[in-house]
């Protein structure tokens, strides 16, 4: 007899197309095998180049993983990141500007405030929560970004929250004061997740925000600093899920160039059909959910999108959540011929990982490893590519003018060296995983060699601002760094 719990994956899963699986094996999984983990988030807070990964529970103690050269410690007692408090979000930015990555942790309601700010005092976390302003009392946290939403050379912060009026909090010189009301994004619907980019391409980034219990998104598009909600209009209000249905509601947006024509599209993981949005010329979005394979009804807390196999066109992970009994099954989409197939590895799908994925290339090589949390142990999978195909890639991190905070929402377009053949897209992390921000290069896979033209765009006040890196050689295992900006 078929377990009840097993049935949702089976009946999914027999709607989707497959192909052969994608082959990743676990990383040190005598480590990361803790249960109930939410969210999780890399980072280089000790600046040594490589990816260090915080890790927040369910009411156990945080763990933070310093990366040594690919092999993890964890060390969250001795950095000060080991509170044991039910955690629901985190994000990597440099607040203060001097040139090491803090960290914002939201927690579930309890003893002290729902958001603490930890500064990084040379690798180790101070609570400068108060001291910055960003003492909140009470409010179910969701997804927190640090990105320059002002184009002003700091990081601002916006908090999404699921019961209480989303904040975005202005930084003047690392004091924050919350400013959502008279910007026009004080959004009282039920929020999980958001992302932000320049959806319309006209110098300055838009917010796009995920609803829950039957509400529909908010799609808010800057105007000099006001903010509109046009997610009726652009055709993103439902995200590919049942309207105004309270059992339906969208956990995470995810933008990126899916299709790789240059423009800026939309993933939704939602209770419901998740959703791909493609972005027009001229402006909105199509609904290609179906064409491409992945509309199938399930319960998705996580898009993740990353090029897994380093081909040049990116995949996608969506993460099902375990509820009501339930284990909804996930899905590792690899990308072919326009459409997504499932390529899932047997023991990433043997995981129960209901909440948080991340990609990172954790180990230098070229190619992105995959951290899942959930109910299970919270795993780390590493993608078994020749090194060959995995140094077929370009790592770019996006600064500003004084090479401290990355740029969150910035574009990076890749070329063929001298000419405009784009290659592939990237939008610089501004809200990804589950209620988690990260903050590392932004990895393509080109599915070639040779020398590649580097573009960034950074897009404020009205200009999208471009710089170029001209006939950079691939080889994964070197970041290229890009300064935006004036020092």
């Amino acid at each position: 007899m078929i377990p009840f719990r097993a049935l949702p994956a089976l009946l999914a899963s027999a709607l989707v197309t497959a192909a052969a699986p994608l082959p990743m094996t676990p990383v040190q999984p005598e480590l990361f095998a803790a249960t109930g983990a939410l969210v999780n988030a890399f980072g280089d807070p000790d600046s040594d180049g490589d990816a260090d990964l915080f890790v927040g529970f369910g009411g156990t103690a945080n763990r933070f993983y310093r990366n040594d050269r690919g092999r993890f410690v964890e060390v969250g007692a001795t950095v000060g990141l080991a509170a044991a408090r039910a955690t629901r979000a985190a994000a990597w930015g440099d607040f203060d500007g001097d040139a090491d990555p803090d960290l914002l942790v939201g927690f579930a309601p309890g003893d002290g405030g729902v958001l603490t700010l930890y500064r990084n005092d040379r690798g180790t976390f101070v609570d400068a929560t108060a001291e910055a302003g960003l003492t909140v009392a009470a409010g179910a946290v969701r997804q927190p970004v640090w990105v320059d939403t002002d184009g002003d050379e700091d990081l601002d912060l916006f908090v999404a929250f699921r019961d209480r009026a989303n904040m975005l909090f202005r930084n003047d010189g690392a004091r924050f004061t919350d400013i959502a009301a008279e910007v026009g994004l004080a959004d009282v619907r039920k929020s999980v997740g958001a992302a932000w980019a320049d959806l319309d391409a006209d110098g300055d980034l838009d917010l796009l925000v995920g609803n829950m219990d039957g509400d529909a998104n908010g799609a808010f598009r800057n105007d000099d600093g006001r903010f509109t909600d046009v997610a009726e209009s652009w055709g993103l209000a439902w995200g590919g899920r049942t309207p105004r249905d309270p059992a339906n509601g969208t956990v995470r947006p995810c933008i990126a160039d899916v299709n790789g024509d240059g423009l800026l599209d939309a993933v939704f993981a939602n209770y419901g059909k998740p959703g791909l949005f493609l972005g027009r010329v001229g402006g909105g979005f199509t609904d290609v959910s179906e064409a491409w394979g992945i509309a199938v009804d399930g319960r998705y807390d996580t898009c993740a999108l990353a090029d897994v196999d380093n081909d040049g066109k990116l995949d996608l992970y969506l993460n099902g959540t375990v509820t009501q009994g339930k284990n909804w099954p996930d899905y590792l989409y690899r990308q072919e011929n326009g459409r997504f197939v499932d390529a899932i590895p047997a023991a990433v799908a043997a995981v129960p990982a209901d909440h948080g994925a991340a990609w990172a290339d954790v180990n230098g090589d070229g190619a992105v490893e995959l951290a899942l949390t959930g109910q299970g142990a919270h795993a780390l999978f590493t993608p078994t590519l020749h090194p060959s195909i995995a140094r077929r890639s370009v790592r770019v991190r996006v600064v500003d003018g004084a090479f401290h905070a990355t740029r969150a929402g910035a574009e990076v377009r890749v070329y063929a060296a001298g000419t405009d053949a784009l290659l592939g897209v990237r939008v610089i992390d501004a809200g990804s995983g589950y209620d988690a921000q990260s903050d590392v290069p932004v990895h393509l896979g080109l599915g070639g060699s040779g020398k590649v033209d580097i573009e960034v765009i950074w897009p404020a006040r009205g200009t999208r601002t471009r710089w170029r890196k001209n006939g950079v050689k691939l080889d994964g295992r070197k970041v290229v760094e890009v300064r935006t900006g004036t020092p």
